[in-house]
């Protein structure tokens, strides 16, 4: 059965790119966390049935707001949530799974590098269809909905045990416990694939893998009819060629400047 509890708004919910950071007993003030995810909720155009990826870094007070943020999911009708066992899913693998499994979006619970704690960083952000990080639009809209909130729905019953792998489900919403790294992993292992192959294109990969593999691996094949070169060497071979004019040194600009007088 969905409750609706009444509630009355921050005025400092305001996400930025990693979207809302405070510290702990911050979050703890009442419906403090429940205020911000029905928020984000209420910004996005929920048609009923979506799938969500919930997760966090496990820091201190994670798995309370996840079994939170659980009940409030299916409250407002989402058809299945993916929650990484024991509430862990890194930022990298939540993204994964939201692309993987054609969900929605997700919640991700973290500060990121920031110490964690009783004391420490808490984080709640919300990542959309393409597993980035919600563009300004979407976070502009859960900042307006958090001024004017009155209201969160959540379902009655309690969250389901998620330390156990496997489905169980609250009213028609379909929860589902899965490995926090065996989907990632076997990404990882395709990268690792196409990586010892010296042809292997990396536009087959999903763009952030893409994007990471491209960082780290010295030669990049940005266009596989293109003989390899090195990521964001442009610059480097106009110069080669000779297309590219050199900065006079300074000396060399004090001799210019001596001709002309």
């Amino acid at each position: 059965m969905i409750e609706t509890i009444a509630t009355t708004p921050y005025d400092d919910q305001k996400p930025g790119t990693s979207g809302l950071r405070k510290k702990v007993p911050h979050f703890q003030q009442p419906n403090y966390a429940a205020n911000f995810i029905q928020s984000i909720f209420d910004a996005l155009p929920l048609d009923g049935g979506e799938t969500l990826v919930i997760g966090g870094d496990g820091r201190y007070y994670n798995r309370d707001v996840i079994l939170m943020a659980i009940r409030m999911a299916a409250g407002n009708g989402y058809g299945r949530i993916v929650v990484g066992q024991n509430g862990i899913l890194s930022t990298p693998a939540a993204s994964n799974l939201i692309r993987k499994r054609g969900a929605s979006g997700g919640i991700i619970l973290s500060a990121s590098h920031n110490p964690g704690g009783p004391d420490g960083d808490f984080g709640i952000k919300y990542n959309g269809s393409n597993g980035g990080p919600a563009p300004e639009s979407v976070t502009g809209k859960i900042f307006e909905k958090s001024k004017t909130i009155s209201r969160y729905r959540v379902w009655t019953s309690t969250a389901p045990d998620i330390s156990q792998l496997g489905e169980t489900k609250l009213g028609d919403t379909v929860v589902e416990v899965v490995d926090p790294v065996a989907d990632y992993a076997e990404l990882m292992e395709e990268a690792l694939r196409l990586r010892k192959d010296p042809r292997a294109s990396l536009f087959r990969l999903p763009h952030p893998l893409r994007r990471d593999a491209c960082r780290h691996r010295p030669l990049c094949d940005r266009d596989p009819g293109k003989p390899p070169r090195r990521a964001g060497g442009q610059r480097l071979q106009r110069r080669a060629e000779g297309r590219l004019r050199r900065r006079p040194s300074g000396s060399e600009r004090g001799l210019r400047q001596g001709s002309h007088r």
